[in-house]
């Protein structure tokens, strides 16, 4: 089995909130995410601590392409890497304007601040994956996992017997609850509920969570998010057939789901490392585009 190393990219300047996942090969490391350009000098950083240079990499998957995920990954390919990525992923990696103007309504002025710059890259670079597809690099073998829910471009690649999971398996920080990242525009309950049926049907010995970790209690971590994510969309339900204003909605929330994180023993300080990986806001704002477009039979 190759070795694997967890990269801390201390996004925000905190620990366990986004990490990107090297991968020792016969032909040299393999990079599984990416992160915020923002956080592309910690990056170096941990590679060359490995013993690499970040110009070893000649192989980036992605997840999917949010910019906590896959912000860097023109960094990447600009020194030569090849970028594997869901096929609905592609041309927004190759084109990313509409894509980063989409980011920047809801971010504004904050935008560079956490997430840096975004290029684009050369198409013959973007390599798009097929569901179930095996990717062979070397003696490596991936097997590309499409697992819409969080979003409709997500892969959880999977090697021997463990899965990168993206955001699909949720978010679970030093040892807290596992909760589910629900921004807009492409929360889909019914579509995560099979993605999470895919991930159980391979069954894994670990998952490898961007956020942030290990986990090898798979089975009951599955189900806990399965239970939480109908939990939020429950708990949202309401205010949207109520009409409620979803800036009205957002301090409720965020004051339920941080009850709920207090019941589990989190401290303060780890609940702010569950906002900067899963701002709560995003939550609202993606249920509440989930319920609208149940209403109008578009999901």
């Amino acid at each position: 089995m190759e070795k694997i190393h967890i990269l801390d990219l201390s996004f925000l300047n905190t620990e366990d909130a986004i990490a990107s996942f090297l991968v020792e090969s016969d032909q040299g490391p393999i990079l599984i995410e990416t992160g915020p350009e923002s956080t592309y000098t910690t990056l170096e950083k941990r590679v060359a601590a490995l013993g690499y240079q970040i110009e070893d990499i000649k192989h980036v998957l992605l997840t999917h392409i949010h910019f906590d995920h896959a912000g860097a990954a023109w960094r990447l390919a600009a020194l030569g890497a090849k970028i594997y990525v869901h096929p609905v992923g592609k041309p927004h990696l190759e084109s990313p304007e509409k894509l980063w103007n989409s980011a920047k309504q809801i971010y504004g002025d904050d935008m560079e601040r956490l997430w840096g710059e975004m290029a684009p890259i050369p198409e013959i670079q973007v390599i798009p994956v097929q569901h179930d597809k095996e990717l062979h690099i070397g003696n490596t073998r991936f097997k590309a996992l499409h697992t819409p829910g969080h979003a409709i471009h997500h892969i959880a690649w999977k090697l021997g017997n463990i899965i990168f999971t993206g955001d699909v398996a949720g978010v679970k920080i030093n040892g807290g609850p596992v909760v589910p990242p629900c921004p807009p525009p492409d929360i889909h309950i019914e579509a995560w509920r099979t993605s999470l049926a895919i991930l159980k049907a391979e069954q894994p010995e670990a998952l490898y969570l961007t956020h942030f970790g290990v986990i090898h209690d798979v089975y009951r971590h599955l189900d806990n998010l399965s239970y939480i994510l109908n939990d939020w969309a429950s708990w949202i339900k309401p205010y949207f057939e109520s009409n409620t204003a979803q800036k009205e909605v957002i301090p409720q929330f965020m004051a339920y789901t941080k009850s709920q994180l207090k019941k589990e023993g989190c401290t303060e300080d780890l609940i702010q490392v569950y906002e900067y990986a899963n701002p709560s806001w995003m939550s609202v704002a993606g249920l509440f585009r989930y319920w609208k477009l149940k209403s109008q039979g578009r999901i």
